[in-house]
This record gives C-alpha cells, sequence and structure tokens, in this order.
C-alpha cells in the first residue's frame, strides 16, 4: 500500500466554490496534505478554464492524487479526464464524485450550460459516486446514470439534498467512510495494474 502521506488530496469545489462552512473546507483542514482548486471566477464558470485550472493543479506535484469533487466540480473532473494527457492520468488514483450536477436538466442556470453535453467517457481511475434521493441538482436516477458512464461505483443516499451546507453537510464526518473505500480500492487498482 501506498503511504498515505504520499496521496495528495484534491478539493474540487463546484459553482460559487465551497464556503468555509463547507464540508469541502473541513476536510481541507483535516486531511494531510490537501490543497484545493481555486478558480478564477467561481460566479461565471467556464468549462475551458475551470478544466485548465484543474490540470495545472495535478500537474504541480508529481505525487499521486485523489480527487474529492462536489456539484460541478464532478463535471469539471469528468470533461479534464476525458481530454488529458495520459502521463497526467496516471497521477489520480482516484475521484470522490459527491453530488454531481446535471448541467443537461431542463432548469439547469444558464451560467453552467457551457459544461454541457456531460461526458460519457468511462473514467481511466477508480471513481465512487456519492448522489442523494432529493437533489434538485441531479434525480438519483441520472446520478446512477453519471455512474454508469464513468465507470464508478454508485451511493445514493436517501433526503440528504445537494450534500451541502444547505443541507445540512457541514463537516460531513460520515463522508470519509467513502473516501477511504475509495481510496482502499484504488490501491488495489493500482497494485493489480503496476
Amino acid at each position: 500500500m501506498t503511504n498515505i502521506s504520499a496521496v495528495r488530496y484534491l478539493i474540487v469545489p463546484g459553482w460559487y466554490g465551497s464556503a468555509a462552512e463547507h464540508w469541502q473546507s473541513h476536510w481541507h483542514q483535516v486531511l494531510p496534505n490537501c490543497h484545493r482548486v481555486e478558480q478564477r471566477d467561481w460566479l461565471q464558470p467556464e468549462r475551458q478554464a475551470w478544466v485548465a485550472e484543474l490540470e495545472a493543479q495535478i500537474a504541480a506535484q508529481t505525487s499521486p492524487v485523489i480527487l474529492i469533487a462536489h456539484s460541478l466540480g464532478c463535471v469539471t473532473v469528468a470533461h479534464w479526464a476525458a481530454q488529458a494527457p495520459a502521463a497526467l492520468l496516471a497521477r489520480v488514483r482516484g475521484a470522490l464524485l459527491v453530488a454531481p450536477a446535471d448541467v443537461e436538466r431542463n432548469d439547469c442556470p444558464a451560467a453552467l450550460l457551457n459544461f454541457a453535453p456531460l461526458p460519457v467517457q468511462r473514467l481511466p481511475f477508480p471513481s465512487l459516486l456519492v448522489g442523494s434521493s432529493n437533489d434538485h441538482a441531479a434525480t438519483a436516477p441520472r446520478a446512477l446514470l453519471f455512474a454508469q458512464y464513468w465507470g464508478s461505483t454508485a451511493v445514493i443516499l436517501p433526503q440528504a439534498g445537494h450534500i451541502n451546507v444547505q443541507s445540512g453537510h457541514h463537516r460531513w464526518e460520515q463522508g470519509f467512510r467513502w473516501l477511504y473505500q475509495l481510496q482502499e480500492r484504488s490501491e488495489r487498482h493500482h497494485q493489480y495494474s503496476a
């Protein structure tokens, strides 16, 4: 197994970023060797700029990376993986994709439409998608479809909303369960493919 201190966690926030009370900000503080993608424009997200910034953060260090994405951040990860160079893809050991935003839904905010269509390519690294039965940004059937596209293990939480501050997810300690499950799976995957 890879020494946990050798893994770099990379927080990938969604639209508007993640406020100080958001679980991603809490995780940023408590996880070892954790960094955060800071986009230039959180309010008017532009797909190419967001993907480029994610790529720059992954390229910044040579350590293995675990991505921790929320909402539009999940879609950014999928867009990045669909066109990233193999050398950078190889650095990513896994992705935790929480409450992915459905940018193809009828009531999708106009600011997010440039992220459509959703990538349908299988992610080339292990991933675990956590959705919710009552997420306004993506129905459970759509979240399961994204998991199918991306080759992700899927978990649908009952009545968890968008898994953000508004739905009461501040520290979200129980979320670590899925992070560590993903990490164990990614370590096994890496051992077998090495």
